[in-house]
């Protein structure tokens, strides 16, 4: 039988609970990402704004604003979601192998979302249409803008964050799949105890208790009708009045009859 309260407890490897530091540190990065985002959105404005006056292109007035409001929708969007994925990350902790699976999902699209973005920086910069025929800003144009505007720390800062998050990603992903990990996702299995001397079985009702033969005497010493021990069980001690009446040594008499001498049976007579 299999005592269901004899489960073992589980012991979390190591392995799961830094995965969780790890995500928790790429949702960290992605916040710094877009406090930096929100800092210095009113330059990066007023940048595309410079890039794309004057321009007789139709609908160019409106390429800064959407430009600005894309890449900052974009940034708090990872945001979200990567605090989501902390939030699995929590649950990896109890051993659910749900939140363990929903972990890679999300982060297998995260971990793209980031490494585009990341290629995107480090290659033209900030991401703007433009194009060299008519009078568009080009890309190099409006990086070159960009760069001589904002901060000169503010392009290493944002490079080092993508690396950061896309390193610990992708690090904390490969620790859930480790054979460690694997042992603790699994659904633990109910191991078997023998039960514990005099009790039972679970589930199983114990055996009554078997009932005496009906006119059982006692054999104890000091019972009612116990012979003393020494004696024979049929014959009572010597001088013990409570034999078979007739004497004290408990003999019977012999009966009386007409059988027996010196009795003469009665005889009727004539009156």
């Amino acid at each position: 039988m299999v005592d269901p309260q004899s489960t073992p407890a589980r012991s979390r490897p190591s392995v799961v609970t830094i995965s969780t530091y790890l995500l928790l540190l790429f949702a960290i990065c992605q916040l710094i990402s877009v406090v930096i985002s929100l800092a210095t959105i009113g330059t990066v404005r007023e940048v595309m704004e410079e890039a794309y006056e004057g321009s007789t292109v139709e609908g160019a007035e409106n390429v800064a604003g959407l430009t600005v409001a894309l890449g900052v929708g974009s940034a708090i969007f990872l945001l979200v979601v990567a605090f989501a994925l902390f939030g699995l990350g929590l649950v990896n902790l109890r051993g659910k192998n749900g939140s363990r699976i929903a972990t890679w999902i999300v982060g297998g699209i995260l971990f793209c979302c980031v490494g585009f973005s990341l290629l995107s920086g480090v290659a033209g910069g900030f991401s703007a249409p433009g194009g060299t025929s008519g009078d568009m800003p080009s890309g190099e144009e409006i990086q070159r803008r960009l760069e001589e505007a904002l901060p000169g720390w503010v392009t290493p800062v944002t490079t080092l964050l993508g690396v950061i998050s896309l390193i610990s990603l992708l690090v904390a992903l490969i620790l859930l799949a480790l054979p460690k990990a694997n042992e603790f996702f699994r659904k633990p299995t109910a191991q078997w105890e023998p039960p514990a001397p005099g009790g039972t079985y679970p589930g199983q009702p114990g055996y009554p208790a078997a009932p005496g033969y009906p006119g059982a005497t006692p054999t104890e010493p000091g019972y009612p009708g116990t012979p003393e021990p020494g004696y024979p069980a049929s014959q009572p001690p010597a001088g013990d009045p409570g034999g078979q009446p007739g004497g004290p040594s408990g003999q019977t008499p012999p009966a009386s009859g007409p059988d027996q001498p010196g009795e003469q049976p009665p005889t009727n007579r004539p009156g």
